[in-house]
């Protein structure tokens, strides 16, 4: 079981970012969670195995099609047992 949190810059807010994270991850069966935060990043945790883990990693760094990714910060963490995946 791995986890990461990622922070993502750029025009990821009011595009379906979230939502579409939440549908990504959950096809992935990766459990964590995804919020907006009020510098205009969004915020998003990450686990489940290696593979799926790093697939939404991958994934953070283009988006939906409506976002503009300009940026990625990516932190390894202690897994918490997170199952499920929700909007924040």
């Amino acid at each position: 079981m791995e986890r990461r949190r990622v922070l993502v810059s750029g025009r990821v807010q009011g595009v379906y970012y979230r939502d579409t994270c939440r549908r990504v991850a959950v096809g992935a069966g990766v459990g964590g969670w995804v919020r907006n935060l009020d510098d205009g990043r969004v915020e998003a945790v990450f686990e489940g195995p290696l593979e799926a883990v790093e697939r939404l990693v991958a994934w953070t760094r283009q988006g939906p099609a409506e976002a503009s990714v300009s940026g990625v910060e990516i932190h390894a963490e202690a897994p918490e047992g997170l199952a499920v995946f929700a909007i924040r």
